[in-house]
């Protein structure tokens, strides 16, 4: 049911590049270990040793904030949000701690629309979704009395942070955390600026459709994403041109389940406590994967036109909405170069 690569990577030839054992040839790695997706990365490198090297860079800072972002499974020696659900207040690694307080900065500049704190409705959702997947014939909504309940429980003031004595906690017994919405586009971000930070360029992260390129490709090339098309199997919405920028899509088609014959996916609209039904695909563009990550959730369970605003609120953010009825639309800046 999980289409985990939302981006196709189109990617040129390199036979120019490789002619000359001196010029860095293309590598590509994967790993299915993260954020319960198909992560590739693509780099162009001196040689197979050199490439390993920032594979292990990448991959490791993706596992450090895969163990921290965990709500279901323990990691030894670690408190994760998974321990934060369950003891309700601990002391938590820095980088949690610095992610926690974005999340709620995020919270603060979507205008609620991104929440790390609506756990609770959407445990609900996922429980159901698991449910329905194992046994269709028993496939159900959850119950809509319990949404509403669970609702009164997501105020992000709820979540209470001190970053000097890196304690966390949750001053309402019955607020969960849950960062499906920015976590894996944050810890793409995170991989890639470690990158930067040692100069290193010419490489592609994508986890499951979280796009962030670093640097342009060995030929001195933009990077060419192509946005997927869910209708058509293989080919594109649109294909864009990016060095140093981040493409993030998320849709209605990626992760669903039916019940009596109608599917029903995971953006949940805060509004209406079910799967928001504006778009079926959205894609974000800007610099930052986290920032493009958080706004296509918050965009995804907006109106066109109130996306519209709330984009305006951000310099380099740019958008393409695909409707349900197959029109697609987007931000004027959308067709320019990002790099």
């Amino acid at each position: 049911m999980k289409r985990f690569l939302v981006f196709l990577l189109i990617v040129g030839l390199v036979c120019p590049l490789a002619a000359c054992d001196a010029s860095p040839k293309k590598y590509t790695a994967y790993s299915l270990d993260y954020f319960d997706t198909v992560t590739t990365l693509i780099g162009y490198a001196p040689s197979q040793k050199a490439f390993d090297a920032v594979t292990e860079t990448v991959f490791s800072v993706l596992l450090h904030y895969h163990q921290l972002f965990s709500i279901y499974d323990s990691v030894e020696g670690v408190n994760n949000l998974k321990t934060l659900n369950e003891t309700r207040s601990m002391v938590a690694d820095r980088d949690l701690v610095t992610f926690l307080q974005y999340g709620k900065e995020m919270y603060d500049k979507t205008d609620g629309r991104m929440n790390i704190a609506m756990g609770a409705v959407l445990s609900l959702w996922h429980n159901a979704r698991e449910e329905g997947l194992l046994h269709p014939e028993r496939a159900a909504l959850p119950d809509k009395d319990l949404l509403q309940a669970a609702s009164a429980h997501c105020d992000i003031a709820s979540l209470v942070i001190d970053e000097e004595s890196l304690t966390v906690s949750l001053s309402d017994p019955e607020t969960l955390i849950d960062v499906g919405a920015l976590g894996k586009g944050y810890a793409v971000e995170m991989a890639a600026r470690a990158l930067e930070e040692a100069g290193i360029a010419g490489y592609i992260i994508n986890a499951g459709g979280n796009v962030r390129t670093v640097g342009k490709r060995g030929d001195g090339s933009l990077w060419k994403v192509g946005v997927e098309d869910p209708d058509r199997e293989g080919a594109y919405l649109d294909t864009v041109e990016i060095a140093d920028a981040s493409l993030v899509t998320i849709g209605s088609y990626m992760r669903y389940y039916y019940v009596k014959g109608k599917p029903y996916h995971h953006i949940i609209s805060p509004d209406t406590l079910m799967p928001s039904e504006f778009f079926t695909s959205l894609t974000v563009r800007c610099r930052d994967s986290a920032l493009a990550d958080a706004l296509s959730t918050a965009l995804f369970t907006l109106s066109y036109e109130d996306g519209l605003q709330l984009c305006e609120e951000f310099s380099d953010v740019e958008v393409l909405w695909l409707f349900p009825s197959g029109e697609v639309r987007t931000t004027d800046g959308w067709d320019t170069v990002s790099g």
